[in-house]
């Protein structure tokens, strides 16, 4: 089983040097706001992705008034140490090492720690624009299939370069043909494969989603995710040529799988209209079980688990029922925040499983 042994942080957001030695099942951080518990998460997060889950203005992650910060984490992976390290220094581009060499790209490193956040900050994916759900969709699937992650990247490249050219025509009063067709024709092969992999992946996510809604809800109603895409409709060529005269005045890409959108609904209406709070609270954790169950299939190992804030979103006997799933062992390594010592001390006893408090 992988699990995280232990983190040092050296002028990480409010911390100025702290070490956190773990338990390999259940870890409680608890403390009023403000004292730091969710960065501790947020820098387990950094350990498997690279960057915040929170901000994504990187140097504001370093502690007010220093010039860096280190982020240290030691593994332990089917029975051999990994120790990954993320530091940045003001005015120079962030290092995340792996046993002590660098990683030339940080999408090399996406996949080898599994790790599923649960947060207040969640509900973005409901209020928010497009951009955060297809995020999502991005994040789980890349986490298993390092091709698509490679896709996205070259795709988001030739849309740049793409939007670009159109600038540059509206700007000079020219147009030449060629030059877009390069453009549109990469784009198009690129946003096929890409378009298909999405489509795939909601098509098995959904289940998995819906088992897990109707666990926390009780079966009380029924939910729904639709994948919104102009590709369902046309072929990507297609519509880029359809477009031009659009894109030019816009002088921006108005089509393509960067406008794909992923559709929440309750009772086949928009949950974000007509879900109450609760709802869209289990609307959200169940996505985000939904997610670490794909990702445990997917890659065959359990990943790591951070539960911010979790009686923000359920009652005491929902965090109990989510928390004996450990038990069942469908969980592995589980990070918890809380407000309140005694509330999380009294689930997690219920548990037998070993845990480690920390009072913050």
């Amino acid at each position: 089983m992988m699990h995280l042994k232990s983190v040092s942080l050296i002028n990480y957001k409010n911390f100025s040097d702290a070490v956190f030695e773990f338990d390999p099942k259940i870890n409680c951080l608890v403390g009023r706001n403000g004292v730091g518990k969710t960065n501790v998460l947020d820098a387990i997060y950094h350990l498997a992705y690279g960057k915040s889950y929170f901000n994504p203005m990187a140097v504001q992650n370093i502690r007010h008034g220093e010039e860096f910060f280190v982020i240290d984490g030691d593994f332990e992976m089917e029975d051999r140490p990994e120790q990954i390290v993320c530091s940045l220094k003001k005015n120079q581009k962030k290092i995340l090492k792996r046993n002590g060499r660098i990683y030339e790209k940080f999408s090399d490193h996406i996949g080898l720690i599994p790790l599923v956040i649960i947060s207040p900050a969640d509900r973005d994916l409901i209020v928010e624009g497009s951009e955060n759900r297809r995020r999502f969709v991005d994040s789980v699937i890349s986490q298993s299939d390092q091709m698509y992650l490679q896709q996205l990247i070259q795709y988001q490249k030739v849309l740049q370069q793409r939007n670009a050219l159109l600038k540059y025509f509206a700007l000079n009063q020219v147009f030449e043909t060629d030059t877009l067709e390069i453009y549109n024709e990469q784009l198009a092969a690129l946003g096929h494969q890409i378009h298909q992999k999405r489509h795939h992946f909601i098509e098995n996510f959904t289940p998995i989603f819906n088992d897990y809604y109707r666990t926390i809800s009780d079966d009380s109603e029924s939910v729904q995710l639709l994948y919104e895409s102009q590709l369902e409709q046309n072929n990507l060529l297609q519509l880029l040529s359809e477009n031009i005269s659009k894109d030019r005045m816009l002088q921006y890409t108005s089509c393509g799988i960067h406008k794909d959108d992923l559709i929440f609904e309750i009772e086949n209406h928009p949950i974000k209209k007509f879900g109450s709070q609760g709802q869209q609270k289990s609307f959200l954790i169940a996505l985000k079980l939904a997610q670490f169950e794909f990702i445990k299939k997917q890659c065959g190992k359990k990943p790591i688990l951070l539960f911010d804030d979790i009686f923000d979103k359920l009652d005491e006997h929902r965090v109990a029922q989510i928390i004996s799933m450990v038990n069942n062992d469908e969980f592995g390594q589980l990070f918890i925040s809380d407000t309140h010592p005694e509330r999380t001390e009294k689930v997690v006893k219920q548990t037998h499983q070993s845990y480690k408090i920390f009072n913050l």
